[in-house]
């Protein structure tokens, strides 16, 4: 057994507390769902292998010759890996500040603090490179039995990749926090994971839109004056692309400036590491100067509850990242809208079937927390209106978020096809109402720093509202296309509805 208190003991503990957070997460503490929960892991990442044979089958065939267009094409799709594995890291490392209840016990333990936050940046790391392993995974096995067992260096990228990123993102969000302070850290830290997950998407798409005007041809992109910029084939710039296509001088490469950015980033910060992450927890809230004592205004009860609703969304932090993320994706549809704003008949139907998706969604995440996630049930219990009136009232709270968020997107298509933007209303609509009566059948009490874990209390909830919000983008985006295809689809999205409510716990009314 290790000694207390050395890293390999502290490692344990790590590992541990990360095993019993996943497991939490995954079964909602339910023990007996774990083996379904790894059944259904399993046949997840087997299945995942059709989209990566659909997206990369037959790029790597043997003999590949690392020419520029080939080159360029591997670290385009490094990129947008790197951007989605920066962006957990840095939601890791954030968590890891405010979330994490033990900073006092560790700091007054004889262990060395230091050697405690350098194994928990580490584990982070070790985290993240999984996570990189296992999405890469199907990818990179599609292409070794296409390419032959070169391409088995993928693996080694990846995880390399991952434990970059996480001393990246180290170093950033400590950046942040002595820049602006605890408080402000933790709602920008979570602002800048999302826009650096969404950045290189929605930078592709940008660049497609722009050369093309269509969201539909990304790949074309490299082609013609894209690859005359391109540096040179020797060029250092695609060693990360030579590693991964089996370079094994560039792997090496790659692999050390991955653990040389872990290192430095253990080495400069995990000192300084607790004393930021006791500020941030001890941080306290903002709290507004007033001028006077004002009086309580004359309101009805459905007004304040929903004026409550409201401050509590705005005020969630780890919401941020959530609806950031999702609103981010609505910007490429919109420039797209904005491009062929005179002749809108090719684009209207993305752009319905992108707002359509996304506000289904979204409303999905607002209505956990504003139904499920009550952290003062007890005191909205003892309140003089009727459970009726205030679930009534968080309905109304979400739908009011949603029409903030969308209707100056609707003004906008609406400019250009009044038709598309009535489509595109109508879908939202339906995609929102659908996703709150789902909320509102598979409510349980919750804590709102459970948002993360929301999806665990209940699958069926989860897939019910996914496949809702796809079925009625696609109704709404076959409508935009004048296709009588849209009623099929608006058909399924009822009976996806019929089957949640007839396996639902709630299905009175609210």
């Amino acid at each position: 057994m290790s000694a207390p208190g050395s890293a390999a003991w502290l490692a344990a503990h790590e590992f541990r507390l990360s095993w019993r957070e996943w497991i939490s997460m995954m079964t909602a503490n339910r023990r007996r769902r774990i083996p379904a929960v790894l059944i259904t892991l399993l046949v997840f990442f087997v299945l995942l292998h059709l989209p990566a044979y659909l997206m990369v089958g037959g790029f790597a065939s043997p003999g590949k010759v690392a020419d520029k267009m080939t080159l360029l094409t591997v670290t385009i799709a490094l990129a947008l890996y790197v951007s989605l594995m920066l962006s957990q890291a840095m939601e890791s490392v954030t968590r890891a500040f405010y979330s994490r209840a033990d900073l006092d016990l560790i700091l007054s333990s004889p262990t060395s603090s230091r050697r405690v936050f350098a194994v928990r940046i580490a584990a982070i790391a070790f985290s993240i490179a999984t996570m990189a392993v296992l999405l890469g995974g199907p990818f990179i096995n599609i292409m070794i039995l296409d390419g032959g067992p070169y391409w088995l260096s993928g693996y080694a990228v990846a995880a390399a990749l991952g434990a970059g990123s996480t001393g990246l993102a180290v170093a950033i969000t400590v950046g942040l926090f002595r820049l602006l302070g605890p408080r402000r850290t933790r709602f920008v830290a979570q602002v800048v994971a999302a826009v650096i997950g969404a950045a290189c998407v929605i930078g592709i798409q940008t660049m497609a839109i722009l050369s093309y005007g269509t969201l539909a041809r990304p790949g074309s992109l490299i082609s013609g004056p894209m690859l005359a910029m391109a540096p040179p084939v020797d060029s250092a710039v695609w060693l990360p692309a030579r590693a991964v296509m089996g370079d094994l001088a560039a792997a090496a490469a790659v692999v050390l400036t991955g653990i040389v950015l872990l290192g430095l980033a253990i080495l400069v910060f995990s000192g300084r590491f607790g004393e930021h992450a006791l500020a941030a927890a001890s941080a306290p809230p903002k709290v507004r100067q007033r001028s006077g004592l004002r009086p309580f205004r004359r309101r009805s009860p459905a007004s304040v509850l929903r004026h409550k609703e409201w401050m509590l969304l705005r005020r969630d932090p780890w919401l941020a990242s959530q609806t950031l993320t999702q609103l981010l994706y609505l910007l490429p549809p919109a420039l797209l809208l904005s491009r062929n704003f005179g002749d809108v008949a090719g684009s209207s139907t993305m752009v319905v079937l992108v707002l359509v998706t996304v506000a289904g969604q979204l409303a999905g995440g607002l209505a956990w927390l504003a139904i499920s996630g009550e952290d003062a049930p007890e005191l909205v219990a003892t309140a003089p209106v009727t459970a009726r009136a205030a679930r009534r009232a968080k309905v109304e709270a979400v739908l009011g978020a949603a029409a903030m968020i969308f209707a100056p997107l609707l003004a906008v298509l609406a400019l250009a096809s009044p038709q598309a933007a009535l489509v595109a209303a109508g879908g939202i609509a339906l995609a929102t109402l659908s996703s709150i009566r789902i909320q509102l059948w598979f409510r349980s009490q919750a804590r709102r720093a459970h948002f993360r874990r929301r999806h665990t209390s209940s699958r069926v909830a989860t897939f019910a509202e996914a496949f809702s919000s796809f079925a009625w983008a696609g109704a709404a985006g076959l409508a935009a296309g004048g296709l009588w295809h849209a009623a099929l689809a608006a058909v399924f999205a009822l009976l996806i509805l019929g089957g949640a409510w007839l396996v639902s716990p709630r299905k009175a009314s609210p």
